[in-house]
């Protein structure tokens, strides 16, 4: 922490937290705004706070529009293009899923939701982990703000997925579940859900309030490692709740989240839709319910 006080003895320019990410994470920030402070620093949502946090790794960089767009996030289609079928891609699966999955044993991750000592709160979401079209392992709930979800860490406390146990797994699941490593850092925040990239391998996001309204096309947004993207809007989800636009093709969730590990999906790749994806998760948020 550095003193605002002493900030402005020394004259600087530039704040402490860009002058520092610049030199120990990202040497092309040009600007402050480019960053965004984790939820998780002990000074984030401090309103004139006299301390400013100096941690490069209290900070990641905020995830903005591909430029130029690739074709997966143009915000209108040809005429002539065919609709993209969107009925595999947009059910929310775990909800045809039974609450106890038979692919998962008591014990195997630690939830601390479970434990009977729990203080009765009201979850904001609750997470599935999927393997293509097969849920692994039974619902994640998540009360506290924030949660880390990770493959597989000696230490640290949130959704493990290296320990759901599956009896076959392919190859191809096998070596992306190796590249989730520390995952994804997801919080509930007052202008939205956020999710922060954590691993060495980029994620992918599809949520009703990244789509385009009134169009067909699927937006699914590529988040680097060390990048934040806000994967659902709050303000502009009760825009969409008040819609009267009724042509979904097929069951349709507005207050899901659909990110995957490693692997995209959508029109631009072979995989058009996420349950072709190795590694995804399903983010059932309890907001609006």
């Amino acid at each position: 922490m550095v003193s605002r006080t002493e900030l402005r003895l020394a004259g600087h320019a530039a704040s402490p937290p860009l002058l520092v990410c610049k030199l120990y994470r990202w040497a092309d920030l040009q600007h402050q705004a480019q960053l965004k402070p984790l939820c998780e620093c002990t000074s984030f949502g401090v309103q004139d706070s006299p301390t400013v946090c100096c941690n490069p790794y209290h900070y990641s960089r905020l995830c903005g529009p591909e430029s130029p767009p690739p074709p997966y996030s143009r915000l209108a289609l040809k005429e002539d293009h065919k609709p993209l079928d969107r009925s595999d891609s947009t059910v929310s699966y775990s909800e045809s899923e039974p609450a106890s999955s038979p692919n998962s044993s008591p014990g195997e991750f630690s939830d601390a939701s479970l434990s009977p000592d729990a203080p009765k709160q009201v979850h904001w979401c609750n997470v599935a982990y999927w393997e293509h079209r097969t849920r692994v392992g039974r619902l994640y709930t998540v009360y506290e703000h924030s949660v880390s979800i990770f493959y597989d860490l000696p230490q640290g406390t949130g959704f493990c997925l290296g320990q759901l146990s599956l009896e076959q797994r392919s190859s191809t699941v096998q070596r992306t579940r190796g590249k989730i490593g520390y995952g994804i850092l997801l919080s509930k925040e007052p202008d939205g859900v956020w999710a922060y990239n954590r691993s060495h391998h980029p994620i992918f996001v599809n949520s009703p309030t990244l789509d385009v309204p009134n169009s067909r096309t699927l937006v699914v947004r590529k988040v680097m490692p060390g990048y934040s993207i806000k994967v659902f809007d709050y303000e502009r989800s009760c825009l969409l709740r008040h819609s009267t636009d009724t042509d979904l093709d097929g069951p349709y969730d507005p207050n899901s989240v659909r990110i995957s590990f490693a692997k995209g999906w959508g029109p631009c790749y072979s995989r058009q839709f996420i349950t072709s994806c190795p590694c995804w998760l399903e983010i059932l948020l309890n907001n609006h319910r």
